[in-house]
This record gives C-alpha cells, sequence and structure tokens, in this order.
C-alpha cells in the first residue's frame, strides 16, 4: 500500500542528534516532479553523482531516480581525489553531475576548468548547502555550464529548484516544484495563513504530498514540532518573491541575535565567501560573556594566502549592515561538518 514503510533514513545532524525518517512506498512517486523540475533528466542520461552512500541525496539523485527514468546512474567509492572527476565524466561519458558546492568550489581551485572541459555534460545539479552567489558566477565564467540549485530535507528530499524548464534566478534555489504546494508561514506565531510575497517566514509543505515522511522513528514528540495543521514546517526561513521564487534565509534555530535583531549566518558567510582569500567561512553566535554574545566568523584562508583580519571586515562592510558584522574573525584550518559535509555550526565554538 501507498502508506506502507519502504525505507528508513537518518537526517544530518546538522541542527541536533540525527532522527530515523520513514518514508513510504508513496515516496518514490512523489520524487517525480524532481525529474523536470529539477533535473531535466532523459532516459539517454548518464547520472554522476559525488556523494557518498550514506546520505539520502545519493540514494536519490544518484540512484533511484535515473533507474526510475530509464537513464544509467554513475557512481564513485574511490579515493576522493579532486581530479577524478573530470576523469570520470569523460571515460563514462557523463551528462548530468550531482554534486555540493564545495565540491564545485574545489574543481574551480584545482582543476583546469574551460569551457567544453567538461564535455560531455550538459549541465550540473547543486545541493547540500546553500549555493552562493559569487560561486554560481564564476562556475558559469569558466564553465558554461548551467547550474541547476535546489533546497531539500532528509524528510521530503528536494521540493524547491531551478531546472533548464524553471530560469536561474541568482541567489535563489528556485521554485516549488510542479505539483507541489509551498507557502511561507509566520515564524513566530502558529497561524497557518501564508504570509504576502518578499516577507520571511518558515517554509511549509502540504502534508498531502506524496513524498513527506510517514515521521519520525520512535519520536513522534519530535513529530509533533514539525507539523502546524495540515503543512509540515522543517525549520527554514526564506520568503517568496512575487514570481515564486523562494529566497533562502537559513535555518530558524541557526539565526542570531544582533542588537535585537535577527541575522542569518548563511548571509554573513556568503557575504565573507566572496572575498578573493577565503576558501570556506562559518558563521556563529559566540556567547563572550554570560550576558554578552557576538557574531564570530572561522575562516579557511585559501591556500598559501595569509590574509588580514581587517582586510576580510572591510571587504564585508560593502556587503552588510553595520549590525550584521562579525565582531570577530578567527583562522581555522578546518569547520566542523557532518559526515554529509554540511558546517555544523553549532560546533563552531569548539575550534576557540
Amino acid at each position: 500500500h501507498k502508506d506502507d514503510p519502504a525505507y528508513l533514513i537518518y537526517t544530518s545532524g546538522t541542527s541536533g542528534t540525527p532522527k530515523g525518517v520513514l518514508h513510504a512506498q508513496r515516496a518514490i512517486w512523489g520524487r517525480r516532479p524532481m525529474y523536470q523540475g529539477w533535473y531535466g533528466i532523459t532516459s539517454d542520461d548518464v547520472m554522476l553523482h559525488t556523494g557518498a552512500f550514506n546520505w539520502t541525496y545519493t540514494l536519490g539523485t544518484g540512484l533511484s531516480d535515473p533507474w526510475a527514468t530509464g537513464a544509467t546512474t554513475l557512481l564513485y567509492t574511490g579515493p576522493r581525489d579532486i581530479e577524478v572527476w573530470p576523469r570520470l565524466i569523460t571515460r563514462y561519458g557523463a551528462t548530468i553531475m550531482a554534486s555540493v558546492p564545495t565540491l564545485y568550489r574545489q574543481l574551480l581551485k584545482y582543476c583546469d576548468l574551460t569551457p567544453g572541459k567538461l564535455a560531455p555534460l550538459r549541465h550540473v545539479l547543486c545541493a547540500g548547502e546553500v549555493l552562493s552567489g559569487p560561486l554560481h558566477r564564476q562556475w558559469l565564467e569558466t564553465t558554461s555550464l548551467d547550474i541547476y540549485e535546489a533546497l531539500g530535507m532528509s524528510e521530503i528530499s528536494t521540493y524547491i529548484s531551478s531546472s533548464p524548464s524553471v530560469p536561474v534566478s541568482i541567489g535563489s534555489p528556485g521554485k516549488p516544484q510542479p505539483g507541489r504546494s509551498v507557502v511561507i508561514l509566520p515564524a513566530d506565531t502558529n497561524s497557518t495563513t501564508p504570509l504576502p510575497h518578499d516577507e520571511v517566514g518558515l517554509i511549509a509543505v502540504h502534508r498531502s504530498d506524496p513524498g513527506l515522511m510517514l515521521g519520525y522513528w520512535q519520536c513522534p514528540e519530535e513529530e509533533e514540532k514539525v507539523f502546524r495543521g495540515d503543512w509540515f514546517i522543517g525549520g527554514d526561513l526564506a520568503s517568496m518573491d512575487k514570481d515564486g521564487y523562494i529566497h533562502f534565509k537559513g535555518r530558524n534555530d541557526d539565526v542570531m541575535n544582533a542588537f535585537g535583531y535577527r541575522v542569518s549566518p548563511q548571509e554573513v558567510e556568503n557575504a565573507l565567501a566572496s572575498h578573493q582569500d577565503v576558501a570556506e567561512v562559518g558563521v556563529s553566535e559566540i556567547r563572550v560573556r554570560d550576558d554578552v554574545s557576538i557574531i564570530a566568523a572561522f575562516v579557511v584562508p585559501v591556500e598559501s594566502s595569509n590574509p588580514a583580519r581587517e582586510d576580510i571586515l572591510a571587504h564585508a562592510k560593502q556587503h552588510l549592515a553595520d549590525y550584521k558584522m562579525p565582531r570577530d574573525i578567527h583562522f581555522v584550518d578546518h569547520l566542523p561538518r557532518t559526515g554529509n559535509g554540511k558546517v555544523i555550526r553549532k560546533r563552531l565554538s569548539t575550534l576557540l
């Protein structure tokens, strides 16, 4: 039956203890809006996914969806040398590649990419973390390949995306996929009345969506937190413009407080990441006294660079209001990440 259990996966644990997500038999059917709403896939395509098997992104985009559409899957489990991906594309004729922003940034940095160098790729897909505007533009300029972003979660997989049929709007992951009912609900009340265009709230998906989970494994108390009437709320903050594009503002439980204002760490990270000497960056609210906390940035410098704190702050000031500015910058050699490669902002303070 469509509502019988099919498989169990776990959340990545970026915002707490990983939870078991139980999906129904209907979940595979519920993935169909992605086929053209994100992938633009045909039975002639060869899908290369760079993720590990412990991730829903790999399971769905890299395995079940290509098979369900008659396409070919190409998965690699060997050593993670960054230069292996261009070789695999050429050797096996990959036409679509799915990965995360960090890997695309590494390809640009360590591989000699030019337009046509990644043939026969038609385009690439991006999910798992937010794609910054500067990285998006650099990828387009260097490779001439379109990059289609998607926003999703373990509980429903991707449900917002751009695609060959949904024009890219840099800075937005795209629109709700065809057939999905998505609204923005208030973050500070229990209202089920959608917010007007351009107002920031919580992204909500109607519980009738066939791709939505059955529930959390043996955690009924967690399920109560994510449903508001007929809407599933996963904790992502965003706004929706008049054209239907979603503008992601970060996780509700990651939002920082600066002088009484709510500040998204993602916005601050994007501003810092556009600096030429910043390879990676994570931002978090750090408590410096019992009654005082500040916005702090943890920066992994570009290899062989030696950026000055003042230069990075001056760069950030061109993109951020004063109250959103980090008050401290710490240079580190790595960022804490989950097994899926997502930055764990709540653990950034352990680097101090």
